[in-house]
């Protein structure tokens, strides 16, 4: 399964890293943008997440995340600003060495970022 819906509405994120193009190494000590299969640079931004508490709950722990963005969410997304993502998705991978180990995980990915609060509904919905 691929792009699976999240609801991230239950927590606070906060840019860690403003958003920035999504760079890759090519091979020849140097940097290239990445672009999905149309050509449009894809974007990157570290958010760190935490879980929104009820007046009187201990607040957890939250953990750092970066987001590939589709498109170049503009400016306003400053370190300390909180966010929403727009059109929010996860993507599990797993990656095989050839020592013999396995690492997997999840990716996030998004549409774009919003001030928080303001996301717009996800495509498809109103």
């Amino acid at each position: 399964m691929r792009d699976i819906p999240v609801v991230l509405d239950g927590y606070k994120l906060t840019v860690v890293e403003p958003p920035a193009p999504k760079m890759r190494e090519d091979g020849n000590g140097g940097w290239l943008p990445v672009t999905n299969r149309d050509g449009v640079t894809q974007f990157v931004v570290s958010l760190f997440a935490k879980l929104r508490t009820a007046p009187g709950q201990r607040p957890q722990k939250g953990e750092e995340i970066k987001v590939t963005l589709e498109t170049d969410p503009g400016e306003g997304f400053g370190e300390d600003s909180r966010v929403a993502l727009v059109n929010a998705r996860i993507n599990a991978y797993q990656i095989d060495s050839p020592d013999g180990r396995s690492i997997s995980g999840i990716s996030f990915k998004a549409l774009s970022l919003a001030p928080a609060g303001l996301a717009p509904a996800p495509r498809g919905e109103k």
